[in-house]
């Protein structure tokens, strides 16, 4: 277990000082969890109950509209978190789904867990503060996105993020994704 809380350890380095006795003693209440492809981690309307760490594999981030459409608003590749954040903190039904698209490990946070973090990690509040921001910029990311950049600007800034995201992805979550058909993204893939 202590390999596959090394990578979550690193990415809360990333935004947190930590100390050695700080990590062993937070870090004994993550839960690690192996998850097959295709398997539901939330539903929407359910409450999120953590935040999602992924050590391997790929969690994709969805909600079903109104004429019962599945669209895709992002997805969650190595060593990034995942949560529908305003469920988590609210304690309100979900606004998303969360699927593994492949054979994936994660490590879960529970809200206690965050809170108790809050009062012993020295700068917990911090972290709870850039994890909070870290989604702000998800969301905020995605809708500048969607008003102010064309589908194939959409692609590009996709492809240049995720590389190998056409291999790892069926193309109709792709679509989904930049809010395109998937005959436009087959278009934009040969233009």
């Amino acid at each position: 277990m202590e390999n596959k809380l090394e990578s979550i350890k690193n990415l809360i380095s990333n935004y947190i000082e930590i100390s050695e006795e700080e990590w062993i003693s937070y870090s004994s209440n993550f839960y690690v969890k192996e998850i097959e492809k295709k398997e539901i981690v939330l539903r929407q309307g359910h409450i999120c109950q953590e935040v999602i760490f992924v050590v391997n594999g790929l969690l994709r981030v969805f909600f079903v509209d109104n004429d019962g459409e599945e669209k895709t608003f992002h997805f969650s590749f190595e060593n990034t978190f995942s949560a529908d954040y305003q469920s988590f903190l609210k304690k309100i039904p979900s606004n998303y789904s969360i699927q593994a698209m492949e054979d994936t490990t994660i490590v879960l946070m529970s809200h206690k867990m965050l809170h108790d973090g809050y009062k012993s990690l020295r700068n917990g509040e911090r972290l709870g503060r850039l994890l909070a921001e870290e989604y702000f910029f998800i969301f905020n990311d995605k809708i500048q996105a969607m008003y102010t950049q064309s589908p194939i600007e959409r692609y590009n800034t996709l492809i240049a993020q995720f590389p190998d995201i056409l291999q790892r992805i069926p193309q109709h979550y792709i679509a989904s994704y930049l809010n395109i058909s998937s005959v436009h993204l087959s278009r934009l893939k040969n233009a």
